[in-house]
């Protein structure tokens, strides 16, 4: 069974709904502002995390395995749910809440493929309650890349999702043997400073160590660190973002696409063709002529 087969409200905003398919095979993510309900206990195949962003403390009942719990959501606070652990919920308040679910298998690539580490068959620790402003907040810069609907917001939802992952890992993962192996070094705020820095001047020569000064790291460091956080190099990340821009810019039949080219920071048309092919699988004119 899937967690939002048993959700007792509409989500306000779902991220299968926004999120492009690559981004959305890291993570789904629900806001609900529900009213008090219930949801039946029930074992679920997804990994759940739920984050309380109300600003005052609310009642919920938790039924988790054979344990029963009374107790007090404040805000800033998780719960975290492993696959395969029976789950029920009751709350006697509104809630403002996001739930983000996980699959066992995706999780599983994204700690190997991208971590270089093994998580134990249960993968994550079983967490009925705890205080953690910074994954709360993470999870609220996803919810508002998926609020904005703005240019490159698809974009920075997956490399957001990316850094949320690393998060939940590095905290609440259950290793298979040696505990995780990864600098903190490169943080959502990081992230942020270089987003906003790529979005004012895609357009111009950007260099990574233009990117690294941003992040007040070196060059290196910070070419290591992205990686390792975001999957990407800086250069892949960049290209991606001006290829994004560039897809907004294609709909407006009025622009030249060597217009656009340049606009979007490549070095001409060929150059401009070549990486929008090699990320999409089409030329500019034929994405352009199937809008």
């Amino acid at each position: 069974m899937r967690y939002q087969d048993v959700y007792p409200s509409e989500a306000l905003l779902r991220s299968s709904d926004v999120a492009r398919p690559r981004a959305a095979e890291l993570l789904s993510l629900e806001f609900f502002e529900a009213a008090p309900a219930s949801m039946p206990a029930a074992v679920f195949e997804q990994h759940h995390l739920l984050c309380n962003l109300r600003a005052a403390s609310m009642r919920v009942e938790n039924w988790r395995g054979k344990a029963h719990r009374d107790f007090t959501f404040r805000p800033n606070e998780i719960i975290l749910t492993p696959a395969g652990v029976k789950s029920g919920w009751h709350w006697h308040e509104q809630s403002q809440v996001i739930v983000i679910t996980i699959m066992p298998e995706r999780m599983a690539k994204f700690a190997t493929t991208e971590l270089g580490v093994l998580l134990s068959d249960r993968q994550l620790l079983d967490t009925p309650q705890q205080l953690d402003p910074d994954l709360c907040q993470s999870a609220m810069m996803l919810l508002d890349a998926l609020r904005s609907r703005s240019t490159g917001s698809e974009v920075m939802y997956e490399s957001l999702a990316r850094i949320f992952l690393v998060k939940l890992i590095q905290r609440y993962g259950d290793m298979r043997t040696e505990a995780l192996q990864f600098s903190q070094g490169f943080t959502a705020s990081h992230y942020k400073r270089v987003l906003d820095y790529v979005t004012d001047h895609y357009g111009d020569p950007i260099t990574v160590e233009d990117m690294g000064r941003i992040a007040a790291l070196s060059t290196a460091h910070f070419s290591r660190l992205f990686k390792e956080v975001l999957g990407d190099s800086p250069y892949q990340f960049l290209m991606n973002y001006r290829i994004e821009q560039a897809k907004v810019r294609l709909g407006d039949r009025t622009q030249a696409i060597s217009d656009i080219a340049l606009r979007c920071g490549f070095a001409d048309q060929p150059h401009f063709s070549r990486i929008f092919r090699k990320l999409t699988g089409e030329t500019p004119k034929a994405y352009r002529e199937a809008q």
